[in-house]
Order: structure tokens, then C-alpha cells, then sequence
């Protein structure tokens, strides 16, 4: 039995993104290798990938095995040609330059994500039958203590306003790590309850599947 509480848990929001890199190819294996020519990545940088793979693009992923022209993407096995059509890997990635600390978070919750269904049934048949389609668009809202001058706090207004979505890096108590990409809204109209601090909602809009690392 493992289980991990989230006790601990902090909420990184990242500050800034260096100029998107093109990447001309992916190769099909686990882990992939983007070729991008004098990318200037190093291992243990998170980048985000825009990828012509659906199932990559929007992620974000760390750096590893980096050369000259070439590095590896931890964790993201692409061997599946079906899901990942050989020669279709092409795109960009943009590095996170920095992160900002969203702090006082008194509680979260996560919505959607919900596997949907089509549902029917054959004329010749006497039960009906049931097959997995998409998922629904899923999010995380987390309650903060109100307090306008903390950066993590303007740093959500800032993206709430620009509409540009973020890197947000979750990192657990025992190091392991959960990297999203998603649009930030920020309520700023602050809820007022007796003897309870004043708090505000900051919402991630996912735009991708997470990618998770142990440490």
C-alpha cells in the first residue's frame, strides 16, 4: 500500500518563458528525443511543448539527456505510432524562466476530467452497449487567504487579466512533482464570513493531461 498525503504541498505559478525553440522532429520512443537546433536547454529545465502530437502538445515537460542539438523529454514515451504517427512530432518548446510561490492556500478541489460515453443499442440486439468517447475539460480552484501584495496573488492577477496560460508546478512534500499548463482566473471579490479569513478563488483551466515526476 503507498499513500501520499498532500500535506506540504506547494503551488508554483511560472514568471516567465524564454523564446519558443522549434523543434523539427520527435523521434518515436520512450523517452522521446526533440531535435532543435542549438536549443541552449539544459537537464532539469521544464519547457512547454507545442506538438502536431495532440497528446504532447500543451505539456510540460523536463529536460533530460541534453546535447547540442537534441534533448530528451523526461518522461513522455511516444512509441505508440498510433497515438503518435511517425513524423508528426514537429513544433516548438518555450523554457520556464522562473517560478512564483502561490502561497496561504487554504483548500483546493479539482472538477471534469469525467470519461464521457456513447450509449446504444442494435435493432437485433437485447442489451444495450457502451463505449468510452472523450473526457470532459477539467480543472483545479484553489481558496487563498486574501492579500493583494503577495506575488503569487499578483502574479494570478496578471494571468487572470492577460488571458495567457502559465506553467503551474505542484511539488509534494516528498519532492515528487506535477507540471500543468493551463489559463488563470482569479475572483478578487473577496468572500466575507465571520471569524474565517477573507478568501479568494485562483482556478487553473487544464489544457493538457499533467506530466508527474517522482522527484
Amino acid at each position: 500500500m503507498a499513500l501520499t498525503l498532500s500535506n506540504g504541498t506547494t503551488v508554483s505559478i511560472s514568471n516567465g518563458f524564454d523564446a519558443a525553440k522549434t523543434i523539427s522532429a520527435t523521434t518515436n520512443a520512450d523517452p522521446a528525443v526533440a531535435t532543435s537546433t542549438a536549443h541552449g536547454y539544459s537537464n532539469g529545465d521544464y519547457v512547454v511543448v507545442s506538438s502536431g502530437w495532440v497528446r504532447l502538445s500543451e505539456r510540460v515537460v523536463r529536460v533530460d539527456g541534453s546535447a547540442t542539438d537534441s534533448f530528451e523529454l523526461e518522461g513522455i514515451d511516444t512509441s505508440n505510432t498510433t497515438i503518435y504517427p511517425s513524423g508528426g512530432g514537429a513544433g516548438t518548446a518555450k523554457r520556464v524562466t522562473g517560478w512564483t510561490q502561490l502561497t496561504q492556500i487554504l483548500s483546493s478541489s479539482s472538477t471534469g476530467g469525467e470519461q464521457q460515453f456513447w450509449e446504444g443499442q442494435f435493432l437485433e440486439g437485447d442489451r444495450q452497449i457502451r463505449i468510452p468517447t472523450t473526457k470532459s475539460a477539467a480543472g483545479i480552484s484553489f481558496t487563498i487567504a486574501d492579500d493583494p501584495t503577495l506575488p503569487g496573488y499578483i502574479l494570478a492577477k496578471e494571468a487572470n487579466d492577460d488571458r495567457m496560460p502559465r506553467a503551474v508546478m505542484l511539488t509534494l512534500a516528498n519532492g515528487a512533482k506535477l507540471m500543468y499548463y493551463a489559463y488563470i482566473s482569479l475572483s478578487t471579490i473577496p468572500s466575507l464570513n465571520v471569524n474565517e479569513p477573507m478568501q479568494v478563488e485562483v482556478t487553473l483551466s487544464l489544457l493538457a493531461d499533467p506530466t508527474r515526476y517522482a522527484s
